[in-house]
Formats: C-alpha cells, structure tokens, sequence
C-alpha cells in the first residue's frame, strides 16, 4: 500500500511539474503578427544563443527584440514608429555574413500613408539595439507594371545562399499581386528589379497565390504555395517546387523555369494537394526539410469553413506521404453580433521544428479555447504521439513558431501569440510568449 501510494505521488509530483513547465514567458505584454512574412524569428550565430524576433503592436509600432533563452534577458528596439495597425505588418529577419541583422516588412497593400518595403540593418552585430533608420524602397519597373497591371506590397521573406557568395534573396506579394523576387550583392543596400515568380495562366489581377518559404541559408529556397486565397478561390491546392542554381525545380528534380525565364505557374510544380469539393479548399502553414534534405510541409483542409482540418505531408521515396493529424476545430478571430465573420480560413497554427520536422506545434480547440500541443511523428504521419503544451489557459494561444537556423546546442523555443481580442487583423490585443525546452 505504501509503495502504490509513493508512486501515486511521484506521479501527481510530475504532472503537477510539468503543468508548471509549461507555463509561458512573456516577451511583449502587445504584440501580434501574421504567417506570411518570415522568417518572425531566428537562432543567430551569437556565441551564446540567442533570438532575434519582432512584431506589430495595436497601435502600428513595429519591434525588434532579442531574447536569450537561458538567462532570460530581453532587449526591444523600435523599427517603425506607428506604421498602421495591422499584423501582417510584422517584420521578418535575416542574419547577414558579418552578424549584421536585417529585417524587412511593410504596409498590407499599401495605403494613403505608404507603399513598399521597409528594411532596417543593425550598425553591430547580434545588436538590436542598433538597428538604423528605416529605409523605404519600392521593388518595380514600369514595364513590369504596365504588364501586371497592380502594384502593392505585402510581405517580406529575407535569405542569404552561402553557396552563392551570400547573395540575398528577398519574396514578397507585390506587382500584380503575385510573388516577386528581388536580389542583392552588397548586404542589402541595393536591391535588382523585381521578378513575378508565380502567376495564374490567364492573368487575374485579383488572384494572389499565397506562399511559405524556407532555406537553410546554403543553396536552396523552397517554396510551398497556393493557387490563391481560400476566400476567393474555392478550390484552392498546395503546390511544392524549390530554387537552387538559378532555376525552379519540381520535387522530382524536374526542372520547371530558370529564373530568366520566369513566371512559371502553379500547375507547373509539385502538386502536394487537389483540392475536391468533397475534401475541401486548403490554405498552408510551414515548410522545412528533414535530415536528408526532403520536402516537410503542414497545411489545413477546408471540408467547410468550420472544419479546419490539420494535415501533414512530406516526400519520400518520390511521393507525398499525406495525413491527418487532427480536426483542429474552427476560426479563432471573434464573431461580432449581426456580423459576417471576414476570416473564416483563420486556424490556430501550425509550425515545424526546423532542425527536426517530425515534430510540429499546432493550436487547437480545447473546451473552447486555443490551446498548443506537441506532435512527433515517426512514420512520416501515419501517426502521432501528441502531448499538451498549455491547457485551462484563460487567453487564446495561437499562430506559434519555433525560430529558423537552429543548431544542435540551441534549446528549443516556442513564441506564440496569446490574445485578449481578436476581432480581425486590424483589431487585436495580443501579447508574444515563449517556451523554453
């Protein structure tokens, strides 16, 4: 009896530890962003680790900030001073060769009081506290367009390829509203004329394909992408193809483009996912690579707008493996009364562990609040071994994401965004939290 009762208790000792374990770090008591301008953080090569991330608060302030995970301390640097208020406005970083930071991030669009790309670079390295002025550019040419018709700007997707002497690679939604893709030889401080990457076969100015990228900063970008927006297009597939060496190839290694001869379209690349009206619309999440170089994505299914269906792919042995994770439950923006909910496609989240993308974190619908949970695959996600994160948290927990570049001594990080009010992208009070492992 004595030994059942010690063990009873070494049990409720642990799972009441690990209950303590999970309760998260504040990083910003106001902060919010989106998932389509990243990477929103990473692992520098500091001696000592260290993140660099950012986000947009309810008033319009764009922030830098480092955090070093193992003593806890935290500097902020403001990039923007009341930009607009909108979290797609959140900035995305790149270490460059000498440790310099740069970050980029812009208007949703544009608006009366600005178009196009905002990027700042820190005077020191691992320094945020230095980042200089914001420098304000538009990526355009008026043959481009004249021929694309529309020019805005969303998004900012920095990289760096080593095997290209550090060149700089930058993606975002601009002319024609449709991916573009600008270069630079000198760390950022010029830019070449923008490229339309990806666009429908009939043009269609209001057809804007959405895409996740990913690099591990040597040769290859990959790109993982859809027709368009899931609120406009009803049939909406996720499509796979990566860059290297001046062209755009498919997951089988088939060239599709060089980058002269750009645009390709989306039927073109790798087809992840067709969508069926019977198995729903899609919309995507992340992107990374495994040990041995291939292809991970997580992406969610629509059978409606209420079902928001967690799905896991990756390619192996020339084929996609696909598969469910779990029915992650419906939007997470607020409904208003009398009101038409603007964002039904919104999900919790879902983000790969970049060093390791059998797991993955994801928001998800406990008793009516998001809440996170871990998820490890051994199978390519035939199935899973899932373990809570936060649980009975009185905040919503959402849009999560562990930092890109990674090494092997970095502990593993988890932010999040955990709001009081989120009504739509440009009505939200959220704070940025964090997990250490």
């Amino acid at each position: 009896m004595l030994i059942r009762t010690t063990i009873l208790f070494l049990f409720s000792f642990l799972v009441f530890s690990e209950i303590n374990a999970q309760q998260p770090q504040v990083l910003s008591y106001d902060g919010a962003w989106c998932w389509f301008s990243d990477p929103r953080a990473i692992y520098t090569s500091a001696s000592k680790t260290m993140i660099v991330t950012g986000w947009i608060d309810k008033t319009g302030n764009v922030y830098a900030a480092s955090l070093e995970p193992g003593s806890g301390k935290i500097v902020n640097k403001k990039l923007y001073h009341e930009l607009e208020i909108d979290d797609h406005d959140n900035p995305a970083f790149l270490e460059l060769a000498d440790g310099n930071i740069l970050s980029q991030y812009t208007w949703h669009n544009g608006t009366v009081n600005g178009m196009g790309v905002i990027q700042n670079i820190t005077e020191h390295p691992y320094d945020v506290k230095c980042f200089g002025a914001p420098l304000i550019f538009k990526p355009y040419t008026e043959a481009l367009v004249s021929k694309y018709k529309k020019q805005t700007y969303s998004y900012a997707n920095p990289f760096r390829l080593e095997s290209e002497q550090n060149k700089l690679y930058s993606f975002g939604r601009w002319i024609g509203f449709k991916p573009n893709l600008i270069t630079s030889t000198d760390n950022g401080k010029t830019w070449s004329e923008p490229r339309v990457v990806i666009t429908s076969r009939g043009l269609d100015v209001n057809n804007r394909p959405y895409v996740k990228y990913h690099s591990d900063g040597k040769s290859k970008i990959h790109l993982l992408f859809t027709n368009g927006h899931p609120n406009n297009e009803p049939l909406n597939s996720v499509y796979y193809c990566y860059y290297e060496n001046n062209a755009f190839w498919r997951a089988d290694g088939m060239q599709i483009c060089t980058v002269d001869q750009l645009p390709f379209h989306p039927e073109d690349a790798s087809i992840v996912y067709k969508a069926t009206p019977a198995t729903g619309k899609a919309w995507i999440f992340d992107i990374a690579t495994d040990k041995k170089g291939r292809p991970v994505v997580a992406y969610t299914r629509y059978p409606s707008n209420r079902e928001h269906l967690y799905y896991y792919a990756a390619y192996n042995n020339g084929k996609w493996e696909d598969h469910l994770l779990i029915n992650s439950g419906t939007w997470f923006p607020e409904d208003e009364e009398g009101k038409k909910q603007r964002e039904e496609n919104y999900s919790g989240g879902m983000t790969l562990d970049p060093a390791d993308p059998s797991t993955l974190y994801f928001s998800h619908q406990v008793n009516g609040i998001f809440e996170l949970s871990k998820a490890i695959t051994r199978n390519f996600g035939k199935s899973w071994k899932i373990t809570p994160i936060t649980r009975n948290s009185k905040l919503n927990n959402v849009r999560p994401v562990v930092p890109r570049y990674k090494k092997k001594s970095d502990p593993t990080v988890l932010l999040w965004m955990q709001f009081r009010k989120y009504r739509h992208y440009t009505d939200y009070d959220a704070d940025i939290v964090y997990r250490v492992w």
